[in-house]
């Protein structure tokens, strides 16, 4: 029988389970959630992997590989000045840009990775909570582009998540 490689709270770090006591957070089959889906359960088997072969390299070395591996971006390009609702208006302008995947999927697997770091080691690097943040907010501004109930729970899982992020 193969080991579930997912995100199990009994399993997770106890630091984790005490910040973390949401339990849409522990939902692996949800896709509003940070492992819920395709690309944040891959994060977060991408990220044990990673840690395996790099277990004191900082949380922020496997982010920037994540972004320019799937993002095609430089880690200094990840920041704040893409999340605006404004700037993803003017990519979702753009035919040929694809933002399930330079926007879904390249954050999902940033929230994945770093609230990954969470539950397994009852940490987030200092370092990395910025990008973490980045992905957050322009998920939250991306889903706020197109109102529906679904958005608005998405939503309300990422504040849930900003708000870990700090206290993590």
């Amino acid at each position: 029988m193969e080991e579930f490689n997912g995100i199990i709270k009994e399993n997770a770090h106890p630091r984790a389970q005490d910040l973390v006591p949401h339990d849409f957070f522990w939902d692996y089959l949800d896709e509003l959630t940070p492992f819920g889906s395709d690309e944040g359960h891959n994060a977060l088997v991408q990220f044990r992997e990673w840690r395996k072969d790099n277990p004191e390299t900082p949380l922020a070395d496997c982010l920037s590989w994540m972004i320019a591996g799937i993002g095609d971006l430089k880690a200094s390009d990840y920041n704040d000045a893409i999340t605006t609702p404004e700037y993803i208006s003017k990519q979702l302008e753009d035919d040929e840009f694809d933002d399930d995947y330079f926007i879904y999927t390249l954050d999902a697997y940033v929230i994945g990775v770093g609230f990954g770091q969470l539950a397994d080691e009852g940490k987030i690097d200092e370092e990395a909570k910025p990008i973490i943040s980045t992905a957050l907010s322009r998920q939250a501004n991306w889903a706020g582009l197109d109102d529906n109930e679904i958005n608005r729970e998405y939503i309300g899982n990422i504040k849930i998540l900003q708000a870990i992020l700090i206290q993590a």
